[in-house]
């Protein structure tokens, strides 16, 4: 039995109880971050809440705790948490369940691309808290299968992620069903004008937490690129994986085709690598993302979107194989590693042609990448089998064992062609076997 002094003391001061401070023992939390330190103790006063803070400093726990805390375990659904993509509704239901393991809470988790009978049957369980995707939780409330009468809890996860997908309408339709008097909190890695007029839609008086402080990247990253040809990208990776040897990392490309390409090549290289992209079954992700967090995949090939609620805390190094069009997905790329106050590795391979891409980078971070040099790579010359100033190379025959070197009658040694057969029209009827 474990003493309360072996406890999280400084969660403790911001008016956590025991049940979720074991919770936070086991999974390793002793100090908060800026973001915990200012939300919980603003969550358990009440008040409705705009919090904004950078990707990987804790956001889940800051919400989560203070509203499992104030569920009552002998009551109906209470508290409903959305989340703009199925990767991120999964990881942040897990991590609530996590928190939620020494108190008497049921947490369930529904989104696309699962059988919705079984989701059905989940939230028959009669669960104090749903985290899920805002599709899928619209289409159980027009089941009827989902009721929000009782919520007192609503929270808006990566509302600037929502929004940009397209889930206006839902998110609308699903805070104008919550009937009841409820708390409602919005978290975000920006703010913009659009998120400020749906919280003046739904909040009082929210107090405004800003933990990100302008800036867009993170610090504790080390960033650099290569320039590299397009043929030469998949050497220049090996050699970085291999010199860098990154515990867990994760390799960025702009296509799903690319993505299952590339980690095709990398495992028949010897890497433990694994593809997640939106051709993926969702089954399958789930499996991948699995094993990613228990280290049995050792990198991850992932596009834009279904990195979207990736939360490994122990990834250390972030690959650009393919340099986005836009420069803020590269900010939520690199937002991948350097988590809670770990220093994180970034590398950008990028082509000649790509000097725009990088410059918008740079513009939007305020800072120049550094040119890095890989060791023991030379530059391939690109193969062109068409080549106008290249004299054509004429290969000689291979013999294979048909064929007879004979001497002609200069005494060249010359090579006879057995004769032709006349094909297989012509060939006898071989006899069925009884």
């Amino acid at each position: 039995m474990h003493k309360h002094s072996d406890l999280p003391a400084a969660f403790a001061e911001l008016g956590i109880e025991v049940p979720f401070l074991q919770a936070l023992r086991k999974m390793q939390f002793v100090e908060p971050s800026d973001i915990q330190r200012q939300l919980i103790p603003a969550a358990l006063s009440g008040r409705d809440i705009m919090g904004q803070a950078r990707t990987g400093t804790g956001k889940t726990a800051a919400f989560g705790l203070p509203i499992l805390q104030q569920i009552n375990p002998t009551g109906r659904l209470q508290g409903i948490c959305l989340a703009p993509t199925r990767e991120l509704a999964v990881q942040v239901g897990a991590e609530i369940m996590r928190l939620a393991e020494f108190a008497k809470l049921r947490v369930v988790c529904v989104y696309g691309g699962a059988k919705v009978v079984t989701q059905a049957h989940q939230l028959g369980r009669k669960p104090h808290l749903v985290v899920g995707t805002p599709g899928r939780v619209l289409d159980f409330l027009q089941r009827g299968v989902l009721q929000l009468n009782d919520v007192r809890f609503a929270v808006l996860d990566e509302v600037d992620r929502m929004l940009d997908i397209g889930f206006r309408d839902d998110i609308r339709t699903i805070l104008g069903k919550i009937t009841s008097k409820h708390q409602t909190i919005f978290v975000s890695a920006t703010i913009d004008s659009e998120i400020k007029n749906l919280a003046r839609r739904y909040m009082t008086d929210p107090v405004e937490i800003n933990v990100s402080q302008d800036r867009l990247t993170v610090d504790e990253v080390e960033q650099s690129f290569v320039t590299v040809d397009p043929h030469d990208k998949f050497r220049v990776l090996r050699l970085l994986l291999t010199q860098e040897n990154p515990p867990i990392s994760i390799v960025f490309c702009n296509t799903r085709h690319g993505a299952r390409k590339l980690a095709k090549k990398l495992h028949e290289a010897g890497f433990v690598a694994a593809e997640i992209h939106g051709d993926l079954i969702q089954r399958k992700r789930e499996r991948v993302m699995d094993q990613f967090r228990k280290h049995q995949i050792r990198v991850l090939v992932a596009t834009d979107l279904a990195a979207r609620g990736i939360d490994v805390s122990a990834v250390s190094h972030i690959f650009n194989y393919d340099l986005p069009e836009d420069p803020e997905i590269y900010v939520h790329r690199i937002g991948r590693t350097a988590r809670m106050g770990a220093r994180g590795v970034a590398v950008s391979l990028a082509s000649r042609d790509e000097g725009k891409e990088l410059t918008a980078i740079e513009a939007l971070i305020n800072r120049e990448l550094p040119k890095r040099e890989v060791e023991g790579f030379s530059p391939s010359q690109p193969r062109t089998d068409h080549d106008p100033h290249r004299a054509p190379v004429s290969k000689p025959m291979a013999q294979t064992r048909f064929q007879q070197p004979v001497l002609s009658s200069a005494g060249d040694a010359e090579v006879k062609m057995p004769p032709k057969t006349l094909g297989s029209r012509f060939k006898p009827h071989r006899s069925r076997r009884r």
